[in-house]
């Protein structure tokens, strides 16, 4: 009996070794800040290296996908064309959510907010959800997932743990132990207990739709959410601030999966 693969058997396995070299497209929305650089000042678009870097270090293309101003155009149509394009989206921390999105007066305590980046992020998540596109979201990226979902925050914090260990310094950021639960996405990816980088005043009081809890402090915040049946992952701390390489490495393979299942399902 011959060993010689057939050619379209050898096609197939070419074919699969190329789409396991083909890094994941992921895309981050890149809010509008003021910044000063170099010689210059003004509106720019700003986001920490430190999520571009841990996804290209983990296996990814990235690319930005500007915030825009312009309340009036077509975002749904827009976010649906540039999800079409991609593998994954990862959503970004930020500014505070604003609670008009989950139809609660603002609290004193938040703010201010930032309302293109809010129809922006909402556009690319509701189309991402749409299209099997799997979304990692960080610190305001799981708040803006669980309120997309019709779920609410806590505009505060402090007040209902007692404490400012989530956000305990001005300049920079804390840190706490969190426990990841059990048959977890999050828990494969970061192990029982994570010491993490933490800056943040609100967080998820009821939960939105189809959303579990992954993770928790010590206090019972809830620091982890997914919906792995949707492809959604969102943690409440900052992984992209420190050696955090498995869960950026847990979302890349899980973007590389959902790709090539979305392909065979197209075929």
């Amino acid at each position: 009996m011959s060993n010689v693969a057939s050619p379209a058997a050898n096609q197939e396995g070419a074919a699969k070794a190329s789409s396991e070299r083909v890094r994941p497209v992921i895309g981050i929305p890149a809010p509008i800040e003021h910044a000063t650089w170099r010689i210059w000042e003004g509106k720019s678009h700003l986001l920490s290296y430190g999520y571009t870097a841990h996804l290209r270090n983990a296996g990814a293309s990235v690319v930005l996908l500007p915030v825009t101003p312009d309340m009036d155009s077509d975002l749904d149509a827009e976010a649906a064309h540039l999800i079409s394009m991609l593998d994954g989206l990862t959503l970004a921390g930020g500014s505070d959510v604003d609670p008009e999105l989950y139809a609660a007066p603002a609290s004193p305590k938040s703010g201010p907010f930032d309302r293109p980046r809010d129809a922006w992020e909402s556009a690319l998540l509701r189309a991402a959800i749409a299209a099997q596109v799997p979304v990692f979201g960080i610190c305001r990226g799981l708040q803006m997932m669980n309120t997309v979902l019709g779920g609410t925050l806590i505009q505060h914090l402090p007040p209902h743990v007692g404490s400012d260990v989530h956000n305990p310094i001005s300049t920079g950021f804390g840190e706490h132990p969190v426990r990841t639960l059990e048959s977890t996405w999050l828990r494969d990816a970061v192990g029982e207990h994570a010491d993490v980088a933490t800056y943040h005043h609100q967080a998820i009081d009821r939960l939105g739709e189809g959303l579990i809890v992954s993770a928790v402090a010590e206090d019972g915040t809830i620091e982890g959410v997914e919906d792995l049946g949707r492809g959604l992952v969102a943690v409440q701390w900052h992984p992209e601030a420190r050696p955090h390489e498995g869960i950026f490495k847990s979302f890349v393979r899980l973007c590389a999966v959902r790709r090539d299942e979305r392909a065979a399902v197209s075929r």
